[in-house]
């Protein structure tokens, strides 16, 4: 597989605080593979339907301005406050099922969303779950489209 078949034009890499933990997480509860991972640098690259996530673990020397890990300011939990990932997805009734059995944080509960888009509205099946060091992820199936009633 070739670097231009593994590239999006967005991918977020977040900073984690147990590699171990995480990846526990994005693969057993939430379904990613792994595409590929570099366990010396505690760093992998994960992908769930074409979605993509780069996970690197915080380096001790991170703290002190030494290493690859890029801390704009203190780290503090949890991470990536404000900001919420939307993933799309495909039967999201079974994903929220597993996220409940595996007794994950469930930030929003399962909802219906109408959104509007210019002259049209969307319908996302959707949730928020919090990944082990409080990242929002939010799982949006799209139901289908009507006519903006503005």
């Amino acid at each position: 597989m070739s670097y231009m078949q593994i590239i999006t034009p967005i991918t977020p890499e977040l900073t984690c605080s147990s590699i171990k933990a995480s990846l526990s997480f994005y693969t057993e509860t939430l379904g990613f593979k792994i595409q590929y991972q570099r366990e010396e640098e505690g760093f992998a690259m994960l992908e769930r339907q074409d979605a993509r996530i780069m996970l690197d673990e915080i380096k001790k020397d991170a703290l002190v301005g030494i290493g690859r890990t890029w801390l704009s300011g203190p780290l503090e939990r949890p991470f990536g406050r404000g900001m919420n990932l939307e993933i799309q997805t495909i039967k999201v009734n079974e994903l929220y099922n597993r996220v409940q059995k595996a007794d994950a944080n469930i930030f929003l509960p399962i909802e219906e969303k109408w959104y509007r888009i210019n002259q049209i509205e969307i319908c996302n099946r959707q949730f928020i779950v919090l990944d082990p060091d409080g990242y929002m992820l939010r799982f949006s199936e799209c139901l289908g489209e009507r006519q903006a009633g503005i």
